[in-house]
């Protein structure tokens, strides 16, 4: 069976919560913008920085994946994926990535790794969604590790605190301009309860499709609606939609390409 985590334990801190990011500065997307800068990984070397990020988080930090002497972590669904990175500004050094594995237009039913784990009942809802249109978030992944380092070379412990949680947001930066690059409409995934009920608290609601699954622990397969999310974090979050679209910006290019 594929060993597929889109989010890795440790990699999210569900005690952190919205809060924190208001808290932290009047100008959410100012903060950002002064610390960190994202990317879509055009190159085979960016790719690789994505991948080498991967292997701390799922082979190092988390031992989901075994060790090896490459230092990468890589799987056959890298091949119809689209990458992004999320870099420190001051240091050049990339802290996270995320992935959105694509549909095969001549086998959209057979494109992403949580169709091979879903039960017959859920696998017949989950191809009512848009296949041709959607993609699996995969391997989100910030490094604990990369993250204390760059805190303690920039502002210490007091700019962690704030920083965790606004580069994971980030990252949903790197999938909302990956969207729009690739025309997806619709983000499917297999989340911990706890990492969702998170999420909602920030204005990101995926929708559940059928019950929990075992898979690295219970996990909810699920979907979401890229035009809702952007909605809702508008209406609800906008300081949080402002780093979603980088100010809008996202949505504009996206409008006039």
């Amino acid at each position: 069976m594929y060993n597929e985590t889109p989010y890795a334990r440790g990699a999210l801190n569900t005690n952190e919560t919205s809060a924190d990011l208001v808290a932290a500065d009047d100008t959410l997307l100012t903060r950002f913008n002064a610390h960190f800068r994202t990317f879509t990984a055009d190159t085979s070397e960016e790719i690789r920085e994505a991948q080498r990020v991967r292997y701390q988080v799922y082979c190092i930090e988390n031992s989901l994946e075994p060790p090896n002497a490459e230092g990468i972590e890589t799987d056959g669904f890298d091949s119809h994926s689209v990458h992004s990175l999320l870099v420190h500004r001051a240091t050049g050094r990339a802290l996270g990535t995320v992935r959105l594995i694509l549909p095969f237009p001549d086998d959209v039913e057979h494109s992403f790794p949580m169709q091979s784990v879903l039960p017959a009942s859920t696998a017949r809802e989950f191809r009512k969604l848009p296949l041709y249109s959607a993609a699996e978030v995969s391997r989100y992944s910030v490094s604990r590790q990369f993250r204390r380092s760059e805190g303690t070379n920039d502002e210490g412990a007091g700019f962690i605190s704030v920083s965790g949680p606004l580069m994971r947001l980030a990252l949903f930066q790197c999938m909302v301009r990956m969207s729009f690059e690739y025309g997806i409409t619709h983000w499917c995934a297999m989340m911990e309860p706890t990492l969702l009920r998170m999420l909602a608290a920030m204005a990101i609601r995926f929708r559940p499709v059928g019950p929990l699954v075992e898979f690295h622990g219970l996990r909810q397969p699920c979907y979401c609606s890229v035009a809702d999310i952007l909605e809702s974090t508008r209406q609800e979050r906008p300081a949080f939609w402002s780093v979603l679209t980088n100010g809008g910006v996202l949505r504009k290019s996206a409008a006039a390409a």
